[in-house]
């Protein structure tokens, strides 16, 4: 009885008969680069744009080995790296051919491969806004934050787009647009703009002033203020308590509707299991405990 119901499944599936996709061993990273600076509790994540813009049916095609290697990066920082609190994403690539990429995928949705691609890139996506670390993009010259990369952009807490002559320039593309929802439900520019997106253009490149006004970025410094004030930004966020942060961060990406997904990780998981009952908080000299005295909390800078 079970067979033939599986059977009569499986009939349904538009999938062609016959061997899928071998996920062959990643190997060396080729498209995510992760650089750790221990002493300032950082790691900066690049990701690299696609080559070429063409549909290969393996598991070297640039969407689906994206998002396997951003996959394992994310779980070796989260499983390996528990005092690296802050992660700094960049992009390196021409906005162009993400935006083509995209295009690509919006054409062959349909395609089973392709949907299967387009879940795996969801699911690495909504691992990263599941993860209990300060996120903050960089937006410089020769990045490509655009379609589906911009969605790194709008996951992270705070984004900088350096405002000088020949800057970067950043791009939507419809995959923003509800592609890649949240554990919320909603796509992550209705979530940065709690459910009220203005009207944005899609596949036009924006500058730092358009991006500015349209608040798809946090600031736009401009050559002379870029340096200081993104170091200060980097050095003020991996001084805070790990656990205060892991709350505030999930209230950040979890707004809007209420989910069970959302009840999980950013309120039951983030809130009451480790923020009040954690000795950075109630130690002895825990925030809560100083609090007032003049002293100095000393912080476990070990994320979970």
């Amino acid at each position: 009885m079970v067979k033939h119901r599986a059977l009569e499944l499986a009939r349904q599936s538009d999938r062609p008969g016959g061997a899928g996709v071998a996920l062959t061993p990643l190997g060396e990273s080729r498209l995510v680069e992760v650089k750790l600076d221990p002493a300032a509790r950082t790691a900066q994540i690049t990701l690299k744009g696609p080559e070429q813009v063409v549909l290969e049916r393996n598991a070297d095609w640039y969407p689906l080995r994206l998002a396997r290697e951003l996959d394992r990066a994310i779980l070796d920082l989260r499983h390996n790296q528990l005092d690296v609190g802050l992660w700094v994403l960049k992009t390196r690539g021409r906005v162009e051919e993400l935006l083509e990429m995209d295009q690509l995928l919006e054409k062959n949705k349909n395609d089973w491969f392709v949907r299967e691609v387009i879940g795996y890139l969801r699911r690495t996506l909504s691992r990263l806004d599941v993860s209990s670390r300060s996120m903050f993009a960089l937006i410089e010259p020769g990045s490509c934050f655009a379609g589906t990369l911009l969605e790194i952009a709008l996951a992270a807490d705070r984004s900088y787009m350096l405002d000088a002559e020949g800057g970067p320039n950043i791009a939507l593309s419809p995959l923003n647009f509800g592609t890649y929802p949240m554990a919320n439900g909603l796509s992550r520019i209705e979530t940065h703009f709690c459910g009220e997106v203005p009207s944005v253009p899609r596949n036009e490149m924006l500058d730092s002033g358009r991006a500015g006004k349209l608040g798809l970025v946090t600031s736009t410094p401009d050559e002379i203020d870029w340096e200081d004030e993104v170091r200060i930004a980097l050095e003020e966020r991996a001084s805070l308590s790990p656990d205060a942060l892991t709350g505030m961060e999930a209230s950040l990406r979890f707004a809007g509707p209420e989910t069970m997904l959302t009840r999980v990780f950013g309120r039951l998981t983030a809130w009451q299991n480790w923020i009040f009952q954690r000795p950075n908080a109630v130690g002895d000299q825990g925030a809560l405990k100083v609090y007032g005295t003049g002293s100095k909390a000393k912080f476990n800078w070990e994320r979970v």
